[in-house]
């Protein structure tokens, strides 16, 4: 599955070359998993989101570059981030145009969905910040959960989730985002893609460990090591991949995403 822009990498030896949309920006957003207060693999793990930041700043010295998250916690934003390390790995960096910031706090806008055929959302509020950049990368971990029986697969699209408010598309928790359940996740999915996801240059999904949950809860399950990282300018073709070597099957929102990417 993967294409000449999807480049496989053993984790060990994975170096990262951005997108070509990074090369000279003046911002660049990079929306990493740490949606919960638990070390890799349920979120990313710190070594490939560090060759991620160091890549991008090889490649745009000058530029601004914002590490963008919403957590779906109890436990607050600058706690999540105090446990997975992200402070020390910051402070290690030394690099003063990297900025850390939490999508729930910053003002935001409706983006149109660019699908011929939305699911539920014809637009959804996500920060006006994304547009302000010269170019996003999703990266994330690798998660698999099972919803009404069926697998789904947590990756660089499902990774996006965290940047919608939760003052917005809560439900019965604040904590969480449940309007993004509802009627069904696959297809919700299908609506992140064609109003966010189509507007990603970059991603990364680290395969160091892929994480097979129990049941539905995406943070307790088991780690089961791979060794690998993709990277891909296409969120779609970056998923579709490290599925593949995962070894695990296709969540039906990649073939609905597929379908309608091949109709357009």
């Amino acid at each position: 599955m993967a294409s000449t822009t999807t480049i496989i990498a053993t984790s060990s030896a994975f170096r990262y070359l951005p997108p070509r949309e990074a090369h000279g920006a003046q911002r660049v957003i990079v929306k990493p998993n740490l949606g919960y207060p638990v070390p890799a693999p349920v979120t990313v793990g710190l070594p490939v989101l560090r060759e991620v930041l160091v890549g991008i700043r090889r490649v745009a010295p000058r530029a601004e570059i914002v590490i963008l998250e919403g957590v779906c916690t109890k436990v607050t934003f600058t706690e999540v981030m105090a446990r997975l390390g992200i402070n020390q790995l910051l402070a290690e960096l030394d690099d003063p145009g990297l900025r850390l910031l939490d999508a729930d706090t910053l003002p935001h806008k409706a983006y149109a969905n660019t699908s011929q055929q939305p699911q539920r959302f014809t637009q959804m509020q996500a920060p006006a910040l994304l547009e302000e950049a010269d170019c996003r990368i999703s990266v994330a971990g690798f998660k698999r959960t099972m919803l009404k029986g069926r697998p789904l697969i947590s990756a660089a699209i499902k990774n996006l989730y965290g940047l919608f408010p939760r003052t917005v598309y809560r439900a019965r928790s604040p904590y969480a985002r449940g309007q993004l359940h509802v009627p069904d996740v696959q297809r919700i999915l299908v609506d992140v893609y064609f109003t966010l996801g189509v507007r990603f240059e970059g991603a990364v999904v680290d395969l160091t460990h892929k994480f097979i949950s129990r049941d539905w809860q995406p943070d307790e399950g088991t780690a089961i090591p791979v060794g690998k990282v993709v990277a891909g300018a296409d969120l779609l073709e970056v998923d579709f991949c490290a599925v593949e070597l995962a070894g695990e099957p296709c969540s039906d929102y990649f073939q609905m995403i597929a379908r309608q990417r091949q109709a357009s």
